[in-house]
């Protein structure tokens, strides 16, 4: 398994470009603010192509190089039906503006192809079975994707902004909900094992049971008694 990830742009969101080995067909995983440089780049380095775009949510840090990327390589975007308005007015979903000199950076829009992201789903893609499990909190059409334990790596869950190394999403944006997102946690994250590794949108990588011992929203879920008052990250 080949995972080749970057932070990018100016809130410093990962990208993850997914592949069964070097010179095989890949996935992408989020080309958000001034990612496809990266994306091209670790495209020459590890000999991929790209046959998906695939996104953990719709706000702009996380989808503002899907026109780009997906038009350099002829491939679709799959995204949530709840989350697709964003990719053509960003600004709706953050429930402010981000300002011109930023917006003069972005391409603004949908790319040619744009498929649709349904709980449970598993998507075959580049050789692999992507499983779709729909987490809104951070907003409504959040997903995760799940690879299932394979011969060289334990599972690995891409949690986009659902779930950090010692925190999770913030829920005070439009379409964002404490109260969805407790029950995403407890129905998407708890019965994972905890050797399962975490690829979050942003920051550090983790497991799942470093998170269960010591994120503090997590061992709340996990006891039943709601969110704690810690600080929670992404845009």
């Amino acid at each position: 398994m080949l995972i080749a990830g970057f932070p990018a742009g100016a809130w410093g969101t990962n990208c993850y470009l997914v592949a069964q080995a070097a010179g095989e067909e890949c996935v992408i995983i989020d080309p958000g603010h001034q990612a496809a440089p990266g994306v091209e780049e670790a495209i020459q380095k590890h000999r991929l192509k790209p046959v998906a775009v695939v996104l953990t949510h719709g706000h702009i840090d996380h989808v503002a190089s899907v026109v780009p990327v997906c038009g350099a390589h002829d491939v679709p975007a799959w995204i949530h039906p709840e989350d697709r308005y964003m990719m053509s007015d960003p600004e709706k979903g953050i429930g402010r503006s981000i300002g011109m000199p930023l917006m003069g950076e972005l391409t603004v829009g949908e790319p040619d192809d744009v498929r649709t992201l349904t709980d449970g789903a598993k998507l075959d893609l580049a050789g692999m079975e992507l499983t779709v499990a729909h987490a809104p909190g951070h907003t409504k059409g959040s997903v995760t994707f799940g690879l299932p334990e394979a011969a060289d790596i334990p599972p690995i869950l891409f949690s986009g902004d659902l779930l950090f190394a010692g925190s999770i999403g913030r829920t005070d944006m439009p379409g964002g909900s404490m109260d969805d997102m407790l029950e995403s946690l407890a129905r998407v994250v708890l019965p994972l094992d905890d050797p399962t590794v975490v690829l979050s949108g942003h920051g550090p990588q983790t497991t799942i049971g470093q998170e269960r011992a010591t994120n503090p929203y997590l061992r709340q879920v996990a006891s039943g008694q709601g969110a704690p008052g810690a600080p929670r990250r992404g845009m």
